[in-house]
This record gives structure tokens, sequence and C-alpha cells, in this order.
């Protein structure tokens, strides 16, 4: 595999050296500033999708964009996270610091979080919540902004800006499909139409409206996943889960014979040691890779013109999301079935025994035992998401101010059903009466299996209120400039309400899944900011946030920046600062979580060598105070011409007090000194692992984003762009445990797979009626840290857009994800591959219609 600094290098070796053009700059604001430059690149790193780049992706959610940007290191989700709380969505971590540390804005103001958590802790906004058709731009703020926007802008900002004018109207339709027989399709369509003008009648209206659905892809439409057979791989296993079995420890003593998926198979190959025949399922053909989904976005924006000087403007964004998936295999019983016991705040221990006079029991004896219920059939899940964002100000210039107010609200609901789970009263009932057979579920009545299926309905519901203000001025002449300064506050109040079914409060299902959020906060902020002009190339900017958090209390958030035009073709910038992440609401709120994992537990006695699935048991923390961050950021920017510039930034972030949970792996390690947090059965299999928030200690986090644009001079054959974002992780370093030293786990997956090295390039070629765009994607691999010696093998794929102008009103697109089918590599910690790193469609072709009216 070719690095991507020996591209990067060879790129900007080919860029020319010639005179940089002068060119007429529009004051505008860019994001991380709440003040007007003409400033082309400004003193922090901005990356910038125009509306020209964002169409030659060939891409058809905001999602789909930006998890692309080489900044998305790792720790970030999309709906391939499956077995999430949050199932279906999709966020963005800017330098693997979570979600929850990357702010997300839509024509720079907030819009509420998700209606629950990420991972229990993360909350985030979801990005398959906005509306695509809307997007003229993106711009990545990639330092740390909260001096100027607050909290949660440690990671860096996303500024998703929307039209606002738009004149005439634009449809487009595409419809895709895998090309490797998994049968799933893909159908999207967008329409943008605008009224009006500003400058002519004073007036514009903006709507735009676009849809996606897609079919589910289960891992058993996968060719090379489909049979779950990995022993070629590193630590790979048959990865077949042993079932119906006498006892709980011992797999070979068969309880009942071949039956529905089940079927016999070598306990050596799927547990390497062990000897004899088990029962065993394919997981794969419960395992749902990628949700199917259907999504609506709807945008209306309005603007008037009061006076030469005054603008009046509202909008409304809404978004629709339903997604469906297999849960997961029918419910296991055996040892360790749980029900939530809420008076109690814990969980209740189910005895699983089959009675004497059992039709499976033919001892003298009760007698334990493990069993799937294949015939309730897969569970299932489906969430309805419903997000809004309603909001109306006024902006405008008086007596040589420049300002802008606004009042928001924001929600997001979600209503989450489930199906063919276990009803616990009535299994306790079949067991003791003996009206279900285990052994032989084909004799089952359809009447009894009815009383065991349960459906519930799990609520969650977030919200957002919002006021603003913010000003600028230029104070005054100074001798190299005018000073800047800008001024403002903001109060939001944000609401949590995560709920569970009643059937889970009531006791009532088995093995239940539990995210209770119920919290509420004020937020009060002051900013202020200063651009001063020090010589005529030499420009500081200073910029402090007061924040006040009704929950925990009060932080300060100052930031300093520099730009020096040192030459015409040479930018040097650097910025420093402190910022803040407030404890999030499922942190130091009222708040419960029942979740479900897996670990690999060497004392495991069935399987010591493949992921045990366990429950963990978390709990918030009143008592957690902020984490604390220092940034520093410097880099350079070369111009050798007009058409081509090379960035380098470097970035270093430490963060102190980072809020937590031990990882199990870290839990086990430190069990006998800690074993108060490993629940065990009589066996010795684990049951439970309790955890609490905490502030754990510090992380450091440093790189460098390379940005290398370039355009060749026009000729015959056409124009041709270049574009290459490279970001490069030299540490990502945290403690394994609270008070241990920092481990550094760049390259590794110590703290979420953190690659050293991800980019995105791509060419451009524009030639007549012609217009195709190719882009080269990297990940790098990373060292597995659960298997010694195991490397996870980097990841190549070349994506191809390619437009033909029918007639200047009519274009038509072929569009090809992943052209050359590259399959995601092996990672033995996943069983197959790292979902956050990687796709697993395959090569996926796609053609769009497009026609502007």
């Amino acid at each position: 595999m070719i690095k991507p600094l020996s591209i990067t290098l060879a790129i900007a070796a080919a860029f020319p050296q010639v005179a940089v053009a002068q060119e007429e700059l529009t004051r505008v604001v860019v994001t991380g500033s709440n003040i007007r430059t003409t400033q082309k690149e400004g003193a922090s790193a901005v990356q910038v999708l125009t509306a020209k780049e964002l169409a030659a992706t060939g891409k058809v959610t905001i999602s789909d964009i930006l998890r692309t940007i080489s900044a998305n290191s790792g720790n970030s989700y999309n709906e391939q996270y499956t077995g999430s709380f949050s199932a279906g969505t999709s966020g963005l971590s800017l330098r693997g610091l979570a979600q929850r540390n990357t702010l997300i804005l839509v024509n720079g103001k907030r819009v509420s979080s998700y209606a629950t958590a990420q991972n229990l802790q993360e909350v985030f906004v979801d990005l398959n919540s906005l509306p695509m058709a809307a997007v003229q731009r993106i711009e990545v703020l990639k330092d740390g902004a909260s001096s100027v926007y607050g909290s949660d802008a440690v990671a860096g900002v996303v500024n998703i800006i929307l039209y606002k004018e738009f004149t005439g109207t634009e449809v487009s339709a595409q419809v895709g499909s895998s090309t490797e027989g998994t049968g799933q399709l893909e159908r999207s369509f967008a329409l943008q139409t605008g009224f009006g003008s500003l400058d002519d009648k004073g007036w514009s209206v903006v709507f735009s409206l676009d849809g996606q659905k897609r079919d589910k892809l289960q891992q058993s439409d996968v060719s090379w996943l489909r049979s779950s057979d990995f022993r070629g791989n590193p630590n790979g296993t048959l990865g077949w889960v042993p079932t119906n079995y006498y006892g709980t420890s011992d797999p070979t003593k068969l309880l009942g014979g071949v039956q529905g998926p089940l079927q016999i198979q070598n306990y050596g190959d799927i547990t390497p040691g062990k000897s004899g025949s088990v029962l065993a399922y394919n997981a794969a053909d419960y395992r749902t890779l990628i949700p199917g989904v259907e999504r609506a976005h709807a945008s209306l924006r309005g603007t008037l013109k009061l006076n030469e000087n005054t603008e009046a403007y509202a909008e409304g964004l809404y978004g629709y999301s339903w997604a469906e998936q297999t849960f997961g295999a029918p419910l296991t019983v055996g040892s360790g079935l749980r029900a939530w016991n809420n008076s109690k705040q814990a969980l209740d221990n189910i005895n699983v025994l089959l009675p004497v006079g059992h039709p499976n029991n033919s001892t003298n004896a009760p007698q334990a035992f493990t069993a799937t219920l294949f015939d309730l059939g897969a569970r299932m899940k489906q969430d309805k998401v419903d997000f809004y964002r309603v909001l109306t100000g006024i902006k405008g210039s008086w007596n040589g101010w420049d300002y802008d107010a606004s009042v928001a609200r924001s929600g997001s609901k979600l209503k989450e059903t489930v199906q063919n789970f276990v009803n616990r009263y009535e299994f306790e009932k079949v067991l003791a009466e003996g009206s279900y057979n285990f052994a032989d579920q084909s004799k089952n009545s359809e009447a009894v299996r009815n009383r065991l299926r349960l459906s519930t309905l799990r609520p969650a519901e977030a919200s957002l209120s919002v006021v603003d203000f913010n000003a600028s001025k230029e104070l005054l002449q100074l001798p190299a400039g005018a000073l800047g300064f800008a001024f403002g506050g903001q109060w939001r109040q944000e609401e949590m309400d995560s709920n569970t079914s009643t059937a889970v409060l009531s006791g009532t299902e088995l093995r239940p899944a539990i995210n209770i959020i119920k919290g509420k906060r004020d937020v009060s902020a002051a900013f202020a900011e200063f651009n001063v002009p020090v010589l005529k190339d030499l420009t500081v900017n200073l910029a402090g946030r007061a924040d006040h958090y009704n929950d925990f209390g009060s932080a300060f958030s100052p930031k300093a920046s520099v730009r020096y035009q040192a030459a015409p073709w040479l930018l040097v910038r650097g910025t420093v600062s402190r910022g803040f992440r407030a404890p999030s609401l499922p942190e130091i709120t009222n708040s419960t979580s029942v979740s479900y994992g897996s670990v690999i537990d060497k004392l495991d006695p069935i399987t010591p060598t493949q992921p045990r699935g366990i429950t963990n048991l978390t709990v918030a923390n009143t008592e957690l105070s902020p984490e604390r961050s220092n940034n520093f950021n410097f880099g350079v920017v070369l111009a050798p011409s007009s058409n081509t510039s090379v960035g380098v930034d470097f970035y270093r972030i430490r963060t102190k007090g980072v809020i937590g949970t031990e990882s199990a792996d870290t839990i086990l390690a430190n069990e006998k000194n800690q074993p108060e947090k490993v629940v065990r059965d009589a066996q010795g299999r684990i049951l439970t692992l309790y955890r609490q928030y905490a502030n754990q200690g510090e992380r450091l986090t440093t790189g460098i984003d390379l940005d290398l644009r370039h355009k060749l001079p026009k000729t015959s054959y056409g124009n041709v762009t270049l574009n290459a974002q490279l970001s490069r992780v030299f540490k990502f370093s945290q403690p394994l445990s609270t008070g241990a030293a920092l481990t550094n786990g760049a390259g590794t997956n110590y703290f979420g797979s953190i690659p050293k090295w991800r980019g995105t390039t791509s060419a451009t070629w524009e030639l007549g009626q012609w217009t195709s765009n190719a882009a080269w994607n990297f990940v790098d691999g990373y060292d597995q840290t659960t298997r010694a010696g195991e490397h996870v093998k980097p990841v190549a794929t070349v994506d191809l857009n390619v437009g033909y102008k029918i007639s200047a009103a009519t274009s038509v697109n072929l569009i090809v994800t992943n052209l050359f089918d590259r399959k995601p590599s092996w990672d033995s910690s996943f069983a197959f591959f790292d979902y956050t790193q990687a796709d697993p469609r395959g090569r996926f072709a796609s053609i769009k219609l497009n026609h502007k009216f």
C-alpha cells in the first residue's frame, strides 16, 4: 500500500511556481468568528465544501459526505452501529474525540441533539435528520471553538449552510444497487425551488424537499460473510453460536437435535482446543449490517427586506426517519437471564430450570439448561424519528453595527418498537407447566408461542430552546487597519426525556435494555471578540466566552489567534485556546442504563477465545466536573500560484478530567483488585459489569492536517482540478484505567479504532459536456490490542462520478462507489470488520438524472 504522504508530496512537487493573482474579496463571516473580514484564509483552519464539490461526490446524504473527511479520525458511528440505543443515526467525531465534542450548526445556529444518547453518554446531532437538498456549502472548523460557540466545540465545528436565495427549480432522482448480488437497492430524490430576490423584490423564499429509501442489508446477503466461517483469518474461528444443551457450561450435552437453524458442528471449530459436537446456529442469519431506511427532509426559509439595512428571516426544518433492522437472534434462555426490578433499581435473576416432570427433563431433579427460542422468530426493531427546528430572527446594520438576533425551538422525538421479545411471566408459567418444548420446538402450539411473544414501545424526546444575539463593528482605524469588535449573548434550555417501555419497568421483558435519561438544564453565555491589525500583514484575534450551567457551575473559554501574511505566497497562522465540555445530561442527571455488549474473557469455561455476551449496568454521577481542554494549532498555507494552495496545520488538544467508564478489558484485567465490578455465575461465566461515570484523567491528541488544492491551466483537453485532504494522528493518549499512565492509542484500537492516516484525494475533469470526478479514500491500518500480534490492514477505495450534460437544463450521472470492490479489512474484535471505519456493501452503482427549470 502506498502511504498517503508519498502521494501528497508527489502532488505538491508538481505544482507550478508562479505569481499570485490578486482578486477582489467580499467581507464575510467565516465559521469560528463573529467578525466580518476579507481574508480568504483565516487564523483557523476551515475546510469549505462548496456546492460544486458536494455534487461531485455523488453522495445523497450529509452524513455520507462528512464521514469521509480526513479529520473524522474515529469514534463516530452511522447506521451500521445496529446494536445502539440510537439505531439508524449518524454522527461525526472530529479528531476521534467522540461525537459529543463536535458541534453541528445549521446556518451558524444550534439544532437539537438526537432524542437519546449514543453509547449511553454521547449527546449528539443526528446528521441523518438534516436536509441535503438545501445545502449550499459546508464549513468544517478544525480547531477548538468553545470561546465562540460553547462547551461542545472542543474538537471543532461543522457549519451546514443552506441556501438563502435560489432562482428557479431543480429536481433530481437517483437509483442504485449493489453489483455484488446482495439485492440491496437505494432510491432517492431531491427538489429545490426558490422565488423572489432580495435585491430586486425585497424578499425571497427557498424551499427544498428530499427523500431516500434503502433496503436492509443482512450479513447473510454478503457472499464473503454469510457462512460466518472466518478460520482463514488471524484469530478467526467458525462464528457459529452453541446453544440448546443441558447445564450451563458444557454445550456438548445436547438438548434435542437438529431443528430450525440448528446444525451439528465440531466444538473445536468454534472454540479452538475444545472437542466433541455441539448444536449451533449461524449468527449471520440474524445480523443486520445496514438497516433498511426511509427518510424525508424539508426546508423552508423566507427573508424579507424591511429597509436598506434590515432583514427579517424565518426558517423551518423537518426531518422524518424510519429505520428497520433485525435486532438479533431469538432470545436464548439460560444462566444469567434477568428482568428489571424498578423498585430496587436492579436486575432480578430468573431461574432457568426444567422442573421434574417436564417433557425435556428425564431426571428426578430440576435441571439447568440453555436454549434459544427459535420458533418465536428473530427479534425485530424499528425506529421512527421526527426532527424539527423553527427559527425566526432579524439582522442588519445600525449606526455602524452589524447585528443578528434570533429565537429558535428544535426537537427530536423517537418511537422505537420491537417485536418477538419474550414475556418474563409467561415464560415462567410455560416452564413450570411444561407446555413449551425446548428440545423439539415444532411441537409447540401457536397459542403458546403468542403467549411468550412480547412487543414494546420505547419513547424518547430531546428539545432545545435558544435565544441568540451578536453584534460587530469596526471600532476605530489603527495604523494597520480597522479594529474589529464583536460581542453577544446566548440563552438556551436543553432537555432530554429518554424513557423505556412499560414492559421493562414492570419487569415483564426478559433481558431488558434500558437507557433512562431525564434531565433539563439552562445555559447562559456572554462572549466578546477583538480583531486587531497589529501590522499591515499581521492580525491578532482575541476572544472569550463565559458560560453558566445551572447544574454544575461556570466556565470561561479564552482564545487567541494570529494570522501573518509573511509573503504574498505564504500565510502563517496559529491559535491557542482553552475549552471545556460540560457533563452531558446522561452523565450527570438521573440516568440508569442496562446495556449488552461482549468481551473476550480468557476465564470463560465455554468460549474463552470468542466474544461473550454480558450485561453492563451504568449509572450517572452528580459529582462530575467538566472536562477542561487546552488547544494549540499552528499552520502554514503556501500559495505558489492563484490556482494552487498547500496547507499544513498541526493540532494539539490536551483534556483533563475526561469523563467515561472503564473499558470491559480494563475491568477484567483488574478484577482481583475490584471484584465488586464483575458478577459471574456458578460456572464462572461473566453475567454483569458495574460501571459509573467518573472524571478519569487526561487525554492528549496531536496530529497534522494537509490540504492540497491545484487547478491545472485550461487546455483543449479540458479543466482538471486536484484536491487532497490528509490527516495524520501522532498521539491519541489516555490512561487505560483511572490513575494509570497515558497510553498512546494512535494506530491501535485501545480507545476505539484510531488509524494514524486518513484521507481523500480527488481529481475532477471537465471537458465539453462531460464532467468526471474520481476520489481515492484511504483508511490506515491499526493494531488489534486485544489480540497480540494482529494488525488490521489499511483499506483504500475509489469512487467515480461521470456526468454528461444532455442539454443546458438536463444532465445524467453514473456514480460508482468502491469501484474496485475492496472488502473491509479483517478485525477479530468485531468478528469480521470495524463498522466505524469500513462499509460492507462492496461496489455500488447508481444512475442520477437532474433537471433545471
